[in-house]
């Protein structure tokens, strides 16, 4: 029996590729979540910046919280099963009236794993509304295997690499839009087709993309590294990363040194960038 998700949920998301929303946690508890970010942006001078925006659950303790979440492990095993590591976390924050965008595309382009068993809770810290640039998607893209892209490294594309799907492929009139509340998140499968628009609202977007694996997933180019967050793991494909034991302490800084250099390194493989200087 499912732990979160119903029997009927969990064909969902293997007949479409995404499932939502999927209540986590109360509106007040993703309040103090954000406002745990934004006391780090106030205390710095600015949004989080670069680097700072991934693997983020290794520098602090409350976004270590979250990738541990009860509620959001349960649907993840749902559909994972019960070893699970978390790969990475991603903010995806658009700013109020910002032109950021997300191109089409597939998680799994550049990522380097396989197989393709991987699952992506995106968590709203604030409502999404459409306006706010909510995310698109494609239903049952995840089945098409991997498409072309090409990389357009555009300024405000919040991919790393603008990585773009060919787009005689994408018909925008059939996606749907994963309108969320702060509090809820969308599940969605590494080979779904999805993207999303600019932010023409007032008030901020915030969402936090936990992508989670299963143990037996391996990593193809490179020694990467995963933290293990339910169950065990037996295969040992990655180097386990710390929880860390306090706020940007110096042990969790050059952990999160460490695991973001492997990350980009599988995922700007192939190209010119300079990897040590990003």
């Amino acid at each position: 029996m499912p732990k979160l998700l119903t029997e009927e949920q969990v064909a969902q998301y293997s007949r479409d590729g995404y499932l939502f929303p999927i209540p986590v946690m109360s509106t007040s508890e993703a309040e103090s979540y954000r406002h745990q970010l934004e006391a780090y942006e106030a205390a710095t001078g600015g949004p989080i910046q670069s680097n700072m925006r991934h693997k983020v659950h290794l520098l602090f303790r409350w976004a270590n919280e979250l990738v541990r979440h009860s509620r959001v492990l349960d649907a993840v095993e749902d559909i994972l099963g019960s070893d699970i590591l978390c790969w990475t976390t991603n903010f995806f924050i658009k700013e109020a009236d910002s032109p950021d965008f997300v191109s089409w595309h597939q998680d799994s382009t550049y990522w380097g794993l396989d197989p393709a068993d991987v699952v992506t809770a995106w968590i709203a810290l604030s409502d999404v509304p459409l306006e706010s640039g909510a995310m698109k998607v494609l239903g049952g893209s995840h089945t098409w295997g991997q498409m072309d892209h090409h990389d357009t490294w555009h300024e405000n594309n919040l991919l790393t690499r603008g990585q773009e799907m060919v787009l005689e492929n994408v018909d925008e009139s059939k996606a749907e839009d994963i309108i969320l509340m702060a509090g809820q998140m969308s599940l969605h499968h590494v080979c779904l087709a999805h993207g999303s628009h600019a932010n023409t609202t007032k008030n901020r977007r915030i969402g936090l993309a936990i992508r989670y694996i299963p143990t037996y997933v391996r990593q193809l180019k490179l020694n990467d590294s995963a933290m293990l967050v339910r169950g065990a793991d037996t295969y040992g494909h990655f180097d386990l990363e710390p929880d860390p034991a306090d706020d940007l302490d110096a042990a969790a800084v050059a952990a999160h040194a460490e695991a973001v250099q492997r990350m980009i390194g599988a995922v700007y493989s192939g190209t010119d960038v300079d990897v040590a200087r990003r």
